[in-house]
């Protein structure tokens, strides 16, 4: 049954992408991102507040590590995100969020001390090679944007969100099995730090009159469904299989989620995907499988009846 979870959980999650560009129609970026996690945030500290009202306590050498979850995988991530979805498709966001796993394999090693064996190793570089086709394939929007050498500033900054994601995403595994903070309370207070910083990034840079917003009914009912979706369900989700999974293997899974932003980019925004998109699906496939049976061999990742867990 957890095995299941996992890829919901990944396929409800890419349809923010395309949700999330939708949206960026009536909204700049990091005004969509200030109240998307503020109002997000308020609904779970609520509910706790409500029904869970232990899980609301946290020790005071648990502040410095949420507020750098809530300045990492809440703000910077989800402003570059949004910033970079105005120039590329659903899809291709979505894939460049496939470094997670190899990202995540490297910060786990300076984090938790997980070995790092040259079966693993190679890998990494083969997964990193497989990333190169795709990249090297930009759209109009992201030539006449600019950027450094082949990468677009688009796509870079969408390689510096995930990069923050994973970053977060570790911390939230650390206070979540070595420290027992519940990962709702984490996701609740970072959500609301996070829309925080955003919303005053937003007023000194995307012109309050008396706010950036173009369509109000198509920005809250955006908001609403990216709220639902992924501040409600799979942040907390995921933050839940973490107790479960190592963040490599759960990475690993996230692989189908480009497969998924792209039928969705497709069905609803007429995106097309070029052949380069699945040659780098297929290479990055590969190194992934060899980083996941090391992890198994590894005892990171243990079988258990019929689902993997941590030990």
């Amino acid at each position: 049954m957890q095995l299941v979870l996992v890829f919901v959980c990944f396929f409800v999650w890419s349809t923010c992408f395309t949700i999330g560009k939708t949206t960026l129609a009536f909204s700049p970026p990091v005004f969509l991102t200030g109240v998307r996690m503020l109002i997000a945030g308020l609904i779970i500290l609520a509910f706790l507040a409500l029904f869970r009202k232990n899980d609301l306590k946290i020790k005071k050498h648990h502040l410095f590590p949420l507020v750098l979850y809530a300045l990492t995988a809440v703000y910077l991530t989800n402003i570059l995100e949004f910033w970079g979805l105005q120039f590329l498709t659903g899809a291709k966001a979505c894939f460049i969020y496939s470094l997670s796993p190899f990202l995540s394999a490297l910060f786990s090693y300076f984090q938790f001390k997980e070995k790092i064996t040259s079966r693993k190793l190679l890998g990494l570089v083969i997964g990193f090679i497989g990333f190169i086709p795709v990249l090297m394939n930009q759209s109009g929007a992201e030539q006449l944007l600019g950027g450094v050498s082949f990468l677009s500033w688009a796509e870079i900054a969408l390689i510096v969100a995930t990069a923050t994601s994973v970053y977060g995403w570790i911390l939230l595994r650390k206070l979540g099995k070595e420290d027992a903070v519940s990962p709702l309370m984490t996701n609740g207070s970072s959500m609301i730090l996070g829309g925080i910083f955003a919303l005053i990034h937003s007023f000194f840079k995307e012109g309050w009159n008396p706010i950036p917003v173009s369509n109000y009914a198509g920005f809250f009912q955006g908001v609403l469904f990216i709220i639902i979706i992924s501040n409600l369900f799979c942040y907390n989700l995921y933050g839940s299989l973490l107790k479960r999974f190592t963040a490599t293997f759960l990475s690993f899974a996230g692989l189908t989620t480009p497969l998924f932003a792209a039928f969705f980019g497709w069905l609803f925004l007429s995106e097309t995907v070029t052949w380069h998109f699945f040659v780098s699906m297929g290479i990055i496939s590969l190194g992934l499988w060899l980083v996941y049976f090391e992890e198994l061999r590894l005892g990171y990742i243990v079988k258990s009846k019929d689902l993997a867990k941590t030990v």
